[in-house]
């Protein structure tokens, strides 16, 4: 979608250019819509995030006239609204072209720039905006996450506040708040915050990353289960997300649960060990040796000096009663970790069993 709407902006701004009194027709309803009328529904679209009707909207506005600032500005919040910030950077700098000092302008450039990863020209640009307007919210959010980036954390704290104070309703500036709070440890506080940020914008998958996170930390981990279920619907691949409701399926012993999860991330990272032994577990929780051995295989080939994989798989070929490949396996562990009890125990019930069958058979 948001090449389409850069492509439209670049075919219709070239093209038109009448007034604002000029009125448009509504493609749904055959009826002409006046550039007014059109502004004001799109900033509706704006207020509820509907993100496709408002940048269709803004795109329409601008084909009228190119130079409208504010139909940029528009454009603009989409596009962060979005995460283009490619896209956020150039509708930035067209502003800025138009009006060098759109204090709006340059905060929008520098989140652009913040999420591109160039810091000291987000910071410069952002530090611009101040000057010309110490009261733009946006530009207050942006100060508190370049703080938080550069590890200034009382700073960051302050920042956050005066982007409360200026854009209560910008989930972001709550979310800079948590996370300015949870590095003085201020963990009920951070929460706290977390939850205005997800009033403010339920799918905000950041929020509902680190709320989990404070949740896992207090031990609160049922509660962590329908944030990491909200934001797998956000974000089906987020590897953030799947490690979060691993921790607390596992944490819970919800097996079904961990096997579906840790599958999914040994999907998205077939080399990850925490992947692979997360997925190993849930199968032995679940009882399904013969699958789990196999995941161990997978384990070890990636850890082979691992002195617990190695006493787990042979645990599970014990289970299995694999007992001589048992003995083999935890021989094994046991000259990586002479001192692991575990791998002396499974060492010593797997030899007397595969002695045992051997006088059976023997006797047979």
């Amino acid at each position: 979608m948001d090449e389409y709407t850069i492509q439209e902006r670049e075919q219709g701004t070239a093209s038109l250019n009448t007034k604002n009194t000029t009125p448009i027709v509504n493609k749904e309803q055959h009826e002409p819509v006046t550039i007014k009328q059109l502004r004001q529904l799109a900033n509706q679209h704006l207020a509820t995030r509907d993100w496709s009707k408002a940048a269709e909207a803004f795109l329409e506005i601008l084909m009228n006239d190119p130079q409208d600032s504010e139909a940029l500005l528009g454009l603009a919040a989409v596009m962060d609204g979005l995460n283009r910030f490619e896209h956020l950077y150039e509708t930035a700098q067209t502003i800025l072209d138009i009006e060098p000092n759109s204090a709006a302008g340059l905060a929008y450039k520098a989140r652009a720039l913040q999420k591109l990863d160039r810091i000291s020209e987000a910071t410069i640009a952002n530090d611009q905006a101040l000057l010309l307007n110490t009261n733009l919210g946006l530009s207050w959010v942006n100060r508190s996450g370049l703080q938080l980036l550069q590890g200034k954390f009382p700073e960051a704290l302050r920042s956050a506040q005066r982007a409360i104070e200026l854009a209560p309703i910008d989930a972001r500036a709550w979310a800079n708040y948590g996370v300015a709070l949870l590095n003085f440890n201020r963990l009920a506080e951070s929460l706290e915050a977390f939850d205005k940020s997800l009033e403010v914008d339920p799918q905000q998958l950041f929020a509902l990353q680190m709320k989990g996170e404070i949740l896992c930390r207090i031990g609160r981990m049922r509660e962590v289960i329908p944030l990491v279920r909200d934001a797998l619907a956000l974000s089906p691949q987020d590897v953030k997300t799947l490690t979060l409701g691993i921790q607390a399926f596992r944490t819970l012993e919800m097996y079904e649960e961990l096997k579906a999860l840790s599958h999914q991330l040994v999907l998205v990272m077939p080399d990850n060990v925490l992947a692979w032994e997360n997925y190993m577990r849930s199968l032995r929780g679940l009882g399904q040796f013969k699958e789990a051995n196999e995941a161990l295989d997978h384990l070890i080939a990636l850890d082979g000096s691992n002195v617990r994989f190695l006493t787990m798989k042979a645990d599970t070929l014990y289970r299995l009663e694999r007992y001589r490949e048992a003995v083999s396996v935890a021989e094994r562990a046991k000259r990586l970790g002479p001192d692991y009890n575990p791998a002396r125990r499974i060492h010593e019930k797997s030899l007397r069993l595969m002695y045992q069958r051997k006088v059976k058979k023997d006797k047979n």
